[in-house]
Order: structure tokens, then C-alpha cells, then sequence
């Protein structure tokens, strides 16, 4: 078996202090690792030099999706403590007529008189494991039902939730921005990490983890970005629990990839093609942007209007259709991320940047430093940072 397809070799030692467990003071203050794929070469760079590396007649696409609060606190009707990681965003199915509830219903409390219920995939955590038809509790406007063991630890749950409030506000209020498991909170998400651990031009909720890749643009980037003749358009794929689910088999073309919900709409498909079209160069903000973008295009790299569920897998010999240029983040061991970008630049390579990122005190994963991965050299250049 070739290397490529064996995740072994794909595992790197990271010092625990590469790892970021808070964001750079200014979003565009991350670091910058420059890699031109043509010839090898490489630079470091702070992140606002990123203007420098796009040109006029580019287009940069970034992912519009916007975490929301999928983590809850809340009680078991046996009284023990249980959270409720919800894996999607709950999709409504009753909005009840105003009634009194029935004193004792399962999922619903008595005050709330009013409900709706929305049903969502969700693991829970505790010390026994709710059993089916059993209620958790999370606060006077919101509780939840266990429909169905899915396995692999998932569960389909029921929400029901006063409806005069909403959802979305209770969720706001009462549940908090999901973190990896590798940024360290005693207590949860902070304040910081429900501004930070977003993009700026986050506004379609549905993911449970960011697209870590537009973390570093701020609105004043992106303005310098308009300003040099550089397109944006806008997709949404919503991140899934699938990007933290470890690869559990030695031969990766083995491994079941994750499905993620993308929508790209018929102008901004047509951005895109345009900018090809006429020569210009596609820089996908993120792998989740590389996924989306790949997968609505057809042989030729035309990319259609596309609404619907996304389950490609890229791993290295992948040929690329849509994209040019990359901008990403520093990935984790053995992860389906990891192997995606291989795809991009070469496994071999990717690993020997990672090494040298290393080495020079680079920050890795969400919070972490960029990589822009750029299929040749621009004529313009500012000065390495």
C-alpha cells in the first residue's frame, strides 16, 4: 500500500505549547507560512500581507456559515448532570397552539405552556448513559427527549422549547459556542471565545465548529482585499462533528468521510465561473470552501448552484477542478483536514513545512497560524515579514 492512503503516515509530534488555546490579539496578526507549490519555495509572513499575495481579477471565496451555542447544560429526570452536544442545527417539526402543557409530559416542563418542538442529532454526556423516551432539562425554556440510540455514542433527540422566545434566542442564551477539545476551558466558552471562535462575516447558523481558515480576516482586511480589485463570494457549508471524528482505519480510503449541508447560490456560482472564466485566480478560504467548491463542480470546473448534503472525500491524487490557492490552518495528526491539503501540495511536503513551522514557533489548529498554498508566484511581492 502507498504511503499516501495509510494514516500512519500521516502523523507528526506537535509540542503541546504549538498548540493555541487563545486567538492572536488582532485577528489579521496571525502568522502568515507562504507556500508556492511550482518550486517549493516558502516565506513567512504576518496575515495582512495576504493583500499582497492576491491580485487584481482574483476572487477570494469564503464560508459564511456561523456556529451556534450546540453545547447545554442541563439535568436528567433522575437528577444527575448531563450535556447535550447538539451535532446539528434542530430542524422544527410542531409548533403547538397556545394550551396549557400537561403537568409530568416527557421533554415538557409545566411552565412551558407554550411550546414547539424541533427534533437534531446530539451526543450526550453524563454518568449513565439517558435512556430512551427519558428527559434532560435545560432550563424553564427548553428541554429534550431521547428518541432513538444511533450509535457511535449519537442520539436523535426531540427540543421543546417556548416558542414565543424562539429558539434561536434561547440557544443564545442558555447554550454555549462548542471549542475543540484541544482549547482548554475549566468552565466552557468565554465571552472572547463567542466573538473570537466566529468570523466577521459569519451570518447562516448551522455549524458546530468554525471555519478556522476566515478567523484571521477582519472587516478592515477585507475592505484593503475590495480595494485591490479582489472579488468575494459568499458559500455556506455548516461544519459538522465529522471534522473532530478521528480516522479509525490504517488504509484512509477505508474511512467513511462526513456529511456536511452546502448551499451555493446561482450568483455566486456565476461569480466564480466568471472570475475563471477570465483568467483570474480562486483562493477557497478553508477546507470546508475547498469541499464546497469541488464538490458543485462539474469535470470542466464549472460550478453549479448547488443545495444539498456535501460527502466528498479528497485525499492525495485528487485532481483538483475549481480551486487555485488555498488559505488554512495548521491541522491535526491523522485527520481527514490533513489529508485533503496533502492532496493539494504533496503529503511529503506538507509534513516538511509542518516541521519547519514547528521550529520557527508557529501556532497550530483553530486558534492557531495560517498557511497560503499558492499554485505559482505573483509578480508582486512585499517584503517577508
Amino acid at each position: 500500500m502507498q504511503q499516501d492512503f495509510t494514516l500512519s503516515a500521516y502523523n507528526y509530534p506537535l509540542p503541546p505549547e504549538n498548540i493555541a488555546q487563545h486567538p492572536a490579539d488582532r485577528r489579521e496578526d496571525s502568522r502568515l507560512f507562504v507556500l508556492h507549490r511550482e518550486t517549493d519555495a516558502r516565506e513567512h509572513r504576518t496575515f495582512t500581507n495576504i493583500v499582497d499575495l492576491l491580485q487584481p481579477g482574483d476572487l477570494l471565496v469564503i464560508n459564511d456559515t456561523k456556529v451556534f451555542p450546540a453545547r447545554l447544560l442541563g439535568q436528567k429526570d433522575t437528577g444527575g448532570k448531563a450535556e447535550v452536544f447538539l451535532l446539528s442545527y434542530p430542524l422544527l417539526i410542531e409548533d403547538t397552539e397556545d394550551k396549557p402543557a400537561t403537568p409530568g409530559s416527557r421533554g415538557i416542563r409545566p411552565s412551558l405552556a407554550v411550546s414547539a418542538t424541533a427534533v437534531a442529532t446530539a451526543l450526550i454526556k453524563s454518568s449513565k448513559r439517558p435512556r430512551q423516551g427519558s428527559t434532560i432539562t435545560i432550563n424553564n425554556d427548553l428541554s429534550c427527549t431521547i428518541l432513538e440510540q444511533l450509535g457511535e455514542g449519537r442520539v436523535r433527540i426531540a427540543l421543546h422549547y417556548d416558542r414565543h422566545k424562539g429558539l434561536t434566542e434561547i440557544l443564545k442564551d442558555h447554550g454555549q459556542i462548542p471549542l475543540p477539545p484541544y482549547i482548554a476551558r475549566t468552565n466552557g466558552s468565554t465571552a472572547e471565545d463567542s466573538n473570537r471562535y466566529q468570523t466577521v462575516y459569519a451570518n447562516q447558523p448551522g455549524a458546530v465548529a468554525a471555519p478556522t481558515a476566515g478567523l484571521h480576516f477582519s472587516e478592515t482586511l477585507l475592505e484593503k482585499i475590495r480595494g485591490k480589485g479582489v472579488s468575494i463570494a459568499r458559500i455556506t457549508l455548516h461544519v459538522g462533528y465529522g471534522t473532530f471524528a478521528p480516522v479509525r482505519t490504517e488504509a484512509i480510503l477505508d474511512h467513511t468521510i462526513h456529511q456536511e449541508y452546502v448551499h451555493i447560490s446561482k450568483e455566486n456560482a456565476e461569480k466564480i465561473n466568471t472570475v475563471r472564466q477570465e483568467g483570474g485566480k480562486i483562493w477557497a478560504v478553508g477546507t470546508t470552501t475547498v469541499r464546497a467548491l469541488e464538490f458543485a463542480g462539474n469535470q470542466e470546473g464549472k460550478v453549479q448552484p448547488t443545495d444539498g448534503w456535501c460527502d466528498l472525500y479528497i485525499v492525495p491524487g485528487y485532481r483538483f477542478k475549481v480551486i487555485d490557492n488555498l488559505i488554512t490552518n495548521f491541522h491535526l495528526p491523522q485527520s481527514s483536514l490533513l489529508f485533503l491539503v496533502s492532496a493539494l501540495c504533496g503529503r511529503e511536503r506538507l509534513l516538511d513545512c509542518y516541521r519547519e513551522a514547528i521550529t520557527l514557533g508557529y501556532r497550530f489548529y483553530s486558534y492557531g497560524d495560517a498557511m497560503a498554498i499558492m499554485k505559482e508566484a505573483v509578480a508582486e511581492k512585499s517584503a517577508t515579514a
